[in-house]
């Protein structure tokens, strides 16, 4: 999975570096996470959304 984030006012997404690197905090940006090539959209929203069905994915592939 990827993880990709923009500022709510930017059209361009970035890759995630991490929430201790981002300039701002994480309600002034746009969050999107997306299958590993890229094709296919999981969940778009608030980074806790996001984090939340990012977990539950990795809960259940392991399980």
């Amino acid at each position: 999975m990827v993880m990709q984030y923009k500022l709510k006012t930017e059209k361009r997404w970035k890759k995630y570096p991490g929430k201790d690197k981002l300039e701002l905090s994480t309600t002034k940006y746009d969050f999107r996470l997306l299958t590993k090539d890229k094709k296919k959209l999981l969940v778009e929203g608030s980074y806790t959304k996001v984090l939340k069905r990012f977990r539950q994915i990795e809960f259940f592939k392991h399980k």
